[in-house]
């Protein structure tokens, strides 16, 4: 049986590569969050609130083809998990033919965002993502990835400020926002290694 979902919020940070979207049951309580890359992010973001892109993008020429095939988005249905990777089927209907694509959950909802296209997720998807163990391990576990994620990006960021060919030919926008992005991954490394020291 699959279950109606509604996007019931994105979370975007730019100096992270991953980035989340919340799932949430219409008719109910259960919720779940879905890791996405970056641009897949942007993209529904922008398409929720309806900017268009000076030239289009990836998802809007998949929807601008499938228009042109004659065809329409009916549903986005996530039906499997596998090894922690949400597996999505698109559903194109043609006339009287329904197209089943397979698809990243990501790519599903950027392409679904700006036509309010359904979301459904398979029960045995849900109860699988909802019943998994989140032990104290676990937890620790995922904050000392993300500091090491942070501490790459950290290096990266402030490698590419202390190239002078970068910062002399740059936007000083550009500049700006490198800063702004070091200065709050700085501070979330900070904290994060704060709480895992608590626990050494």
């Amino acid at each position: 049986m699959d279950v109606p979902m509604e996007l019931s919020r994105i979370v975007i940070s730019e100096y992270g590569e991953n980035q989340i979207v919340f799932l949430r049951e219409k008719n109910g309580e259960r919720s779940f969050p879905i890791l996405i890359g970056i641009s897949e992010a942007m993209a529904i973001d922008r398409r929720l609130k309806g900017r268009p892109a000076p030239r289009p993008m990836t998802h809007d020429l998949l929807a601008s083809v499938m228009e042109a095939l004659g065809g329409h988005l009916e549903k986005i249905v996530v039906n499997d998990l596998r090894d922690h990777v949400f597996i999505a089927t698109l559903y194109i209907r043609k006339g009287t033919e329904l197209i089943q694509v397979d698809s990243r959950p990501s790519d599903a909802i950027a392409l679904g965002a700006a036509f309010d296209t359904p979301i459904f997720v398979a029960e045995h998807v849900l109860n699988s993502v909802l019943n998994e163990p989140t032990t104290k391990e676990e937890r620790i576990e995922l904050l000392r990835e993300r500091l090491k994620e942070l501490s790459r990006r950290i290096r990266e960021i402030s490698d590419r400020l202390d190239d002078q060919s970068f910062v002399a030919s740059a936007p000083s926008e550009v500049i700006q926002e490198h800063r702004r992005m070091l200065s709050d991954m700085k501070t979330e490394y900070d904290v994060i290694d704060r709480v895992l020291k608590k626990f050494v």
